[in-house]
């Protein structure tokens, strides 16, 4: 377990490298693409990205019940917002995590007073986007307890709710860190919103779907029960007819949806100035990951764990050198992304700033 140096002078720098080090721990991917990022958006979006991560740390530990979480999710937005002790925040919260915890999440939560020192050293308008982006996460996702049970969502609607709360708030922040760093897209803003959670949602429904087998062993699932015409019953218990036509053309409708959902994702990226590589690239390499794992799952609905459609590290590789070469050009971003889509459903999606829906 890494704790914090007792050196003022290099406590921020040392801070930086834990930082960058436990982002490499908990994502492979993120830990890949928040670096393409320019200088002034690296460091303040991967330590959005761990803060996030510890309210799903928070939202996934089975050792919490549906009370202890909701606490400590109101917890951490007070850390982040520097009205509690985060050291106190993780005195009480480690010892509650359970064995099934990942060594490096338990190691987050540990030195969490570390990640909040490199918040709070922000400039003020980012520390906003931050505080603002934990606070809707943090209150959104108990909202869900009652829905993470085998199940699953009631349906698109809830999952859209969903979705907005664990990635849409998410791309809403990106967007204002963006417009705050490149002042022309400011005139961009409102439309940029719109699309940025359409954006969060492609992403999240690719990584829900990718993951149906993983969430079961821990006895959740988050597939919308309208997708599949099927009752409680039958969903809570897919793996007995997953392989039927009844659930792969389900799973094929959300793949189509998801998708269209990616394809606002690439409307967002033409909005970023041509010059801005280091975002561009940041925003395309999601797009094109996900974009291959809904085809991998689209060509083996079958599929029985997440890895059978998981990229591969060769394929990823691909992806990031193959997008350098046509990132100051969105007509060869679009054709890359058509190469990438070939085959896979699609529904046209609308975009809208947040999804409609009572859970708001």
């Amino acid at each position: 377990m890494k704790s914090e140096t007792n050196s003022p002078t290099f406590r921020f720098q040392d801070d930086l490298q834990y930082q960058a080090d436990i982002l490499e721990g908990v994502s492979r991917t993120f830990a890949l693409t928040i670096p393409a990022l320019p200088k002034g958006l690296s460091e303040v979006v991967a330590n959005a990205y761990l803060l996030c991560r510890l309210a799903d740390t928070i939202e996934d530990d089975i050792g919490l019940n549906s009370l202890q979480k909701s606490i400590f999710h109101k917890r951490l937005i007070d850390v982040v917002k520097g009205v509690e002790d985060p050291r106190s925040f993780s005195k009480e919260l480690f010892p509650l995590l359970s064995s099934g915890a990942l060594p490096e999440e338990r190691d987050l939560v540990f030195n969490t007073n570390r990640i909040i020192r490199i918040t709070q050293g922000f400039p003020s308008e980012q520390q906003e986007a931050v505080v603002r982006c934990v606070s809707i996460m943090c209150n959104g996702m108990p909202k869900f307890h009652h829905s993470t049970d085998l199940p699953g969502l009631k349906n698109l609607d809830e999952l859209a709710s969903y979705c907005y709360f664990v990635a849409g708030v998410v791309g809403e922040m990106l967007t204002e860190l963006f417009c705050q760093y490149c002042p022309k897209l400011k005139g961009k803003h409102n439309e940029m919103m719109e699309l940025s959670v359409s954006f969060g949602q492609g992403l999240q429904m690719t990584n829900i779907l990718k993951d149906i087998w993983d969430d079961r062993k821990v006895e959740k699932c988050w597939l919308p029960r309208s997708a599949f015409k099927s009752s409680e019953t039958e969903i809570k218990c897919f793996d007995k007819f997953y392989d039927s036509e009844a659930f792969c053309r389900g799973l094929q409708e959300l793949v189509g949806l998801a998708h269209g959902h990616l394809r606002n994702a690439l409307q967002y990226t033409y909005r970023i100035p041509r010059h801005e590589i280091g975002i561009r690239r940041f925003c395309f390499w999601a797009i094109g990951l996900a974009l291959l794992t809904l085809r991998n799952i689209h060509r083996e609905p079958t599929f029985t764990s997440g890895t059978q459609v998981r990229v591969s590290r060769r394929t990823l590789k691909m992806v990031m050198s193959t997008t350098n070469l046509v990132l100051f050009s969105n007509s060869a971003l679009r054709l890359l992304f058509s190469l990438f889509a070939r085959g896979v459903p699609l529904a046209a999606i609308v975009p809208q700033s947040r999804p409609s829906s009572t859970f708001l």
